[in-house]
């Protein structure tokens, strides 16, 4: 299927629906959950403390997906895979984990991967996706991180939190991450997706799956 003969129903299966601001209130949960399900999204991506509410909210209709080590990587290792563990406990079908960002600018490859690897030993069955903030690194930098993430076990990796500072997604980053995964794994392209036009660009640059809040917009863009 390419791009142009793409439906509203066919982008929405493949958008991760977000809701990650730390504000967040039930009620708007609890809305992003069934924007979620009547879109028929990928999953819908909240917070770890929303995790067990989410899930008991979709009733099955939509998969959740929960973030780790969210936003900046910064935790040990063993509380990345202790958090994964326990939101796949609670209902998680997907975990977005936020890479070790000061051994990435170190250039420590092996201290990368084995933070991953942490993570997947804790959570072997569920879609495991590895935020790299690719907007911070040299191509170099983040073709190795690309390469320490598969290495590790990573099903997806993925640009951005969309909560730094350096920026989001952008379509250079995502063909630098589809040509060095090739087929070994898939690309989620998030941060800053907000009009149908950025999502296209990101799909047309390789992404597999896209992370974004403004999902009802874009497929009402879609669909007009």
């Amino acid at each position: 299927m390419t791009y142009d003969s793409m439906t509203a129903r066919d982008l929405a299966a493949m958008i991760d629906h977000t809701i990650l601001k730390p504000e967040s209130n039930r009620s708007q949960v609890d809305r992003a959950v069934a924007e979620g399900v009547t879109a028929g999204c990928a999953t819908v991506c909240v917070q770890p403390a929303w995790v067990p509410h989410a899930f008991e909210v979709a009733g099955g209709r939509v998969p959740i997906c929960a973030v780790v080590g969210f936003p900046h990587g910064a935790n040990l290792s063993e509380t990345k895979a202790s958090e994964a563990a326990a939101v796949v406990a609670q209902g998680a079908a997907e975990v977005d984990m936020v890479a070790d960002l000061a051994a990435l600018a170190d250039g420590d490859d092996r201290a990368v991967a084995a933070d991953i690897a942490r993570v997947r030993a804790a959570v072997p069955h569920v879609i495991l996706k590895v935020i790299l903030e690719s907007a911070l690194w040299s191509p170099a930098q983040l073709r190795a991180a690309c390469s320490a993430a598969v290495s590790a076990g990573a099903d997806f990796v993925k640009t951005s939190t969309g909560f730094h500072p350096s920026g989001g997604a952008s379509p250079e980053a995502v063909e630098l991450l589809r040509s060095t995964v090739g087929n070994r794994a898939k690309v989620k392209a998030s941060g800053g997706i907000r009009t149908l036009r950025d999502a296209e660009t990101m799909i047309v640059a390789g992404a597999d799956r896209l992370g974004m809040s403004a999902t009802a917009a874009i497929l009402a863009e879609l669909s007009s």
